[in-house]
């Protein structure tokens, strides 16, 4: 039977890459919660941007479960970046049957930092379509990201 894998890490960690590249291994379909936000709002989500998010987090697990039951492998390319989404996550897919993964991206807050100057370059160049990180969104990130705790992670990544 086909598996879901969770990518939990906090903004611009490696999530998307190493989505990415498990998509290929694992010959499965990623389901990015940022990807359709951003088709249809761009940047301009404004403050209906969390009530979006967890309609769009619904439907995809319900899509999850419909991809998975023709026997495809699913990637959950969303962060998971609290213990009560990622409970949440493994009791709705044990429920159904589904064996599923948490991979979660260790870096640390220099690498961190690189990265979001990088992104936040590429965005600014019009070069990719990904959520531009200021200041303000960095610091609610961090004050919401809870690390995982190792009996909670099945992959980890550290960078």
């Amino acid at each position: 039977m086909a598996k879901v894998i969770m990518t939990c890490g906090k903004i611009c960690s490696g999530k998307s890459t190493y989505a990415k590249q498990q998509h290929i291994k694992n010959h499965a379909v990623i389901l990015s919660v940022d990807e359709i936000t951003l088709a249809l709002f761009d940047q301009h989500i404004g403050d209906k941007h969390d009530a979006y998010v967890e309609k769009i987090e619904k439907y995809l697990f319900d899509k999850s479960v419909e991809i998975i039951e023709t026997g495809i492998n699913v990637i959950l390319d969303w962060g998971f970046w609290t213990k009560e989404e990622r409970t949440y996550a493994r009791e709705f897919y044990r429920a159904r049957r589904i064996d599923c993964e948490i991979h979660y991206i260790d870096i640390s807050d220099e690498i961190w930092q690189e990265r979001l100057q990088k992104r936040n370059q590429l965005i600014l160049a019009g070069k990719i379509n990904a959520y531009y990180v200021d200041a303000q969104l960095q610091k609610k990130v961090a004050s919401i990201f809870e690390v995982p705790a190792k009996d909670e992670i099945d992959v980890w990544i550290k960078e």
